[in-house]
């Protein structure tokens, strides 16, 4: 699909927010994915701690954004006015202080899954301050947080970053992927200890963490935590227990709302349910102690990164070797959707239908989250950037909940000369050329955003986009509806693609919405009567976005 729109170099003015009409469901997020160190860089003077350098191969050190760069952008307006309603930050624990060489050059943990110490947030990006101040300000723009969690490793060994004790960790055998045991019980690639969340054996906690807790003067308080939360659980002091406690502190301490796990078909599923109820059991402690902050009275979220998990698996993922693993069963509200970015070369009926019928049919009471790029996937939709249109009206009007990854909704170059692997993918998020409105050759940058924020705010409005039942009115022109209705929620919502640009539009809206209905299309914020169940437009663009005024 390519939109009709301006060939000026000026930038676009965005339309004013739409004010959501609807309450806020996981089912139809708009969850915006960002490397905290690559998305803006507020405070340049914490870009190198612990004595880094900046010695690293092509975006694989450190680049200098902070937590409170994103706060920066909230208080901006940057993800209200893209109808985003989470944020998904990358782990923001201390990683380790060394670069080492992964076999792409020399790397340092800028992404945050390399930890050193769960439970501080690393200088780089800030202070406990800066996150509690990203959290508070969020939840007062109405936008919740998603934190990311690492259970299955630990950082990389280096000469300043010590190796865990073995009964905390395995330094092997590699996964070779052949079986359940070969996918659990290994490491994940070479130099990334394995923690043995197998184990019911007590442990202590490691030296040099005690060292350094003592060192920075907390170590007595750390220590009170744990007796009193391992008194309180009746749990042994297992390496899982002691990694549930200090991923729930976060919760506990800054009322982030959801989890996304990290590398889920790497660890016990069992051991997800239970941080499930850990960290479930901290948001509600929260809640409590800051009603004035919280914005529902919805559960704790959890969604899960299962490699290779698509929509068609439904609740069962078959694991390697064969064995069927529930992972909903295990803690999980919705798990990452790898299958999309295939699924998005689909005409549309054909994807927003079978969406529709699964979400609605197997997985009906869960979720998936889509995508079409990532900070990992060497596969991503539309790599080369040619058709951003297309890309956000297929991920935000598909059935699901959807994430952003930072600089889709600008067309952010996911190719970079000079870089290997997945650091292509991780560039620093592309501001200067969202403000000159670079010109592509085919569209310009505000444009592109323009279209992403005018999708994303009427998914924001209308929870029917992605949680509602899909339904075809017509195919040419093609039309079809999504309706919600569920705990005295009701919603209605009306969609026409591909119909002919630079034109006045008159859609048959019959049986739909009733004669004399006000109508407001959300793309061009124009409104109209529903006369003998047609209504038209002279919005001169391809699409429209109807929902009742």
């Amino acid at each position: 699909m390519q939109l009709s729109v301006p060939s000026s170099g000026a930038a676009i003015a965005p339309l004013p927010a739409l004010v959501a009409k609807q309450p806020f469901l996981w089912d139809n997020a708009t969850v915006y994915f960002l490397l905290t160190d690559r998305f803006f860089n507020s405070d340049r003077t914490n870009d190198l701690a612990y004595g880094r350098k900046a010695d690293a191969a092509p975006l694989r050190g450190f680049a200098g954004g902070d937590l409170a760069g994103i706060t920066a952008k909230i208080e901006r307006g940057y993800f209200k006015d893209l109808g985003v309603n989470v944020i998904w930050l990358t782990p923001p624990v201390e990683q380790i202080h060394a670069g080492t060489d992964e076999g792409t050059g020399k790397s340092y943990g800028f992404h945050g899954y390399w930890a050193r110490d769960f439970t501080r947030v690393d200088a780089n990006l800030g202070t406990e301050a800066d996150m509690r101040r990203l959290v508070d300000t969020a939840h007062a723009h109405g936008i919740r947080v998603l934190l990311d969690v690492v259970m299955n490793h630990t950082g990389p060994v280096t000469q300043a970053d010590p190796v865990w004790p073995a009964d905390w960790v395995r330094t092997g055998p590699a996964c070779t992927y052949q079986n359940v045991a070969s996918t659990v019980s290994c490491t994940l690639v070479n130099n990334l200890p394995d923690f043995r969340t197998d184990s019911d054996t007590s442990v202590a906690l490691p030296p040099e963490l005690v060292k350094k807790w003592k060192a920075e003067g907390r170590y007595q308080q750390e220590v009170k935590e744990l007796d009193a939360f391992f008194a309180r659980t009746g749990w042994p002091r297992a390496p899982r227990y002691y990694l549930m406690k200090w991923h729930a502190d976060w919760v506990r301490k800054f009322g982030v709302d959801g989890f996304r796990i990290d590398t889920a078909k790497h660890v016990e599923p069992a051991v997800w349910k239970e941080l499930k109820q850990v960290a479930s059991s901290a948001y509600e402690e929260w809640k409590q102690c800051n009603p004035h902050k919280k914005l529902g009275d919805e559960k704790f979220f959890m969604t899960g990164e299962v490699y290779n998990y698509a929509l068609g698996h439904g609740t069962e993922f078959k694991m390697d070797g064969g064995v069927l693993v529930n992972f909903y069963a295990n803690g999980f509200d919705s798990l990452i959707n790898f299958g999309f970015k295939s699924d998005a070369t689909q005409n549309y009926e054909t994807l927003f239908g079978t969406y529709s019928a699964q979400l609605q049919g197997a997985l009906k009471g869960y979720s998936v989250l889509n995508y079409v790029s990532s900070h990992d996937d060497g596969a991503p939709f539309d790599a080369a950037r040619r058709l951003p249109f297309e890309t956000a009206t297929k991920l935000l009007l598909s059935p699901g909940a959807a994430q952003i990854y930072y600089g889709d909704e600008t067309a952010r170059s996911l190719t970079v000369p000079g870089t290997h692997g997945d650091a292509t993918l991780r560039s620093m998020m592309n501001w200067d050329e969202l403000a000159s409105n670079a010109n592509r050759g085919d569209y310009r940058i505000a444009e592109v955003r323009q279209h992403w924020s005018r999708l994303g705010l009427f998914r924001q409005a209308h929870v029917a986009v992605g949680a509602g039942v899909h339904q075809q009115l017509s195919a040419q022109p093609y039309l079809f509806k999504r309706t919600y209705q569920k705990n005295g929620i009701k919603d209605t919502v009306l969609v026409a693609l591909d119909l002919p640009a630079n034109a006045s539009q008159s859609i048959d809206v019959h049986g739909v919405f009733a004669d004399g209905q006000k109508l407001k299309d959300y793309y061009s914020g124009k409104t109209a009567l529903v006369i003998a169940g047609k209504v038209t437009f002279d919005s001169n663009k391809n699409l429209l976005l109807l929902a009742p005024e």
